[in-house]
């Protein structure tokens, strides 16, 4: 039955709860159940107690369920996530961050640029937000605090370069994304390598910019004198090479079209194996380790599937999309406007909400009316994509700033991480103010690859 208002209901109800602290998953499934039982209700059909479990919401949940299970895009997400475990734990991050210090010694704030490369790297490599935050937290933070650097100044570079993994492919987000919105994950990596690139490039800019301006929050650090240039630089190529050369294999199987995502995040599965064999980093504890976080966040983006596309299902029947597409196509908006609107309500969600629930419920809010406006899906899930990492950095639901706050403990307050981030905000809007400017940012590299766009 179509009732809006008890859709709009459904959905304010699902913020509410997910404030409360309710896990998102199964939050989405039981108000996708409780609300699609009502919608789907038929009383004449029921003429027993067992007829009572005779409503359709039940057959939607089994098929979307199924519907996950054989969702080929999304078995590239496991094996990307074991690739990223693995080579966090065998501490091959630890070596191209201590290389990468010593490479840039001579630059302004030479750590924090170390820690900035090594984010996205590490995010090239892994696409888990939370791995890059708190690893390089152990590892980075400690190491600038040593140096007398300004905490705020340290913990603002961790955070925004450990949200990369969300923008940078093998980006998780970007599978979950082309699932939701049915469009080729190899557009999307595509379309994100540039933008990537550009925001890790404006972050470093900024890092020494405003360590020339006030080059006491980042004092240069002392290294060993007896350091040759050569054996710097042999270090340097020891830790960087051998990932890098995985990175651009799996990247550029699936940019070429040589492996599907799937086949190419295999392949960088067992090169995360092969690589902490190389470093004799590689036990069966850590193995064991590996695979049970994959299984972990794997079961949870799962259930975040099943439940957000039973609470969609439900949400659409009810007529909650026509309402809300009605209301935007009554302002008559020009495309631009339709852009800010859609970017600025993202931006807010991000303050209460993390990615996973603005892409999975609020996005395909937005994405029939894109027709309307004339706007290229995938020049649209770019601005999205980049939107996306300020829900990791604006309180009060700044999770990387959580994230870091947990490894770190008394080492540094909350406030002075948020004052870090601040910064990093701004330079995302930059950014997307640039990329919308100049839309080739996000464009050229997929239709140079793939040809141009057609719907």
């Amino acid at each position: 039955m179509t009732n809006p208002e008890v859709a709009i209901l459904m959905l304010s109800l699902f913020i509410v709860l997910v404030l409360l602290g309710f896990p998102v998953a199964f939050t989405l499934l039981a108000m996708g159940v409780g609300f699609g039982y009502y919608a789907y209700y038929d009383a004449g059909s029921i003429q027993a107690f067992g007829d009572l479990f005779n409503n359709k919401i039940f057959y939607l949940l089994n098929q979307n369920t199924y519907s996950v299970m054989e969702n080929d895009t999304l078995v590239a997400i496991p094996l990307f996530l074991f690739m990223g475990y693995v080579v966090e734990r065998a501490n091959i991050v630890a070596r191209l961050f201590e290389s990468l210090m010593l490479a840039a010694r001579n630059l302004p704030g030479s750590m924090a640029i170390a820690a900035m490369i090594t984010c996205t790297v590490f995010s090239t490599a892994s696409g888990i937000v939370g791995a890059v935050v708190t690893l390089m937290g152990l590892l980075a933070f400690p190491a600038m605090a040593n140096a007398n650097y300004n905490r705020s100044f340290a913990s603002g570079v961790i955070c925004a370069g450990g949200t990369l993994g969300i923008l940078i492919p093998p980006s998780i987000m970007l599978i979950v994304y082309a699932a939701i919105a049915e469009l080729s994950p190899l557009r999307l990596y595509a379309a994100a390598v540039f933008p990537g690139l550009l925001l890790a490039g404006l972050y470093i800019v900024y890092i020494v910019g405003r360590v020339m301006l006030n080059p006491a929050i980042a004092p240069k650090p002392v290294y060993d004198t007896e350091l040759t240039r050569g054996e710097i630089y042999w270090r340097l190529l020891t830790s960087f090479i051998p990932l890098t050369v995985l990175i651009i294999l799996v990247l550029g199987s699936i940019l070429g079209g040589l492996a599907t995502p799937a086949e190419a995040a295999a392949m960088g599965a067992m090169g995360g194996l092969v690589l902490a064999a190389m470093y004799r980093s590689l036990t069966w504890q850590k193995v064991k380790e590996s695979v049970f976080l994959t299984a972990k966040a794997t079961a949870f983006v799962c259930w975040m599937f099943v439940g957000s596309w039973t609470f969609a299902s439900v949400f659409s029947y009810l007529g909650g999309h026509d309402v809300i597409e009605h209301w935007v196509l009554s302002m008559n908006l020009a495309p631009w406007q339709f852009l800010i609107l859609c970017q600025t309500i993202i931006f807010v969600l991000g303050w209460p909400l993390e990615w996973s629930e603005i892409v999975i419920i609020f996005v395909p809010i937005f994405l029939p009316m894109l027709d309307n406006f004339g706007i290229n899906p995938y020049f649209f899930a770019m601005l999205v994509a980049l939107n996306l990492q300020t829900s990791f950095l604006t309180p009060p639901m700044a999770m990387s700033a959580y994230y870091l706050k947990g490894v770190l403990r008394n080492q540094i307050e909350l406030m002075e991480i948020f004052a870090g981030i601040m910064p990093y905000l701004v330079i995302v809007i930059l950014t997307m103010f640039l990329m919308y400017q100049f839309p080739g940012i996000a464009l050229w590299l997929p239709d140079y690859l793939f040809g141009a766009y057609v719907k």
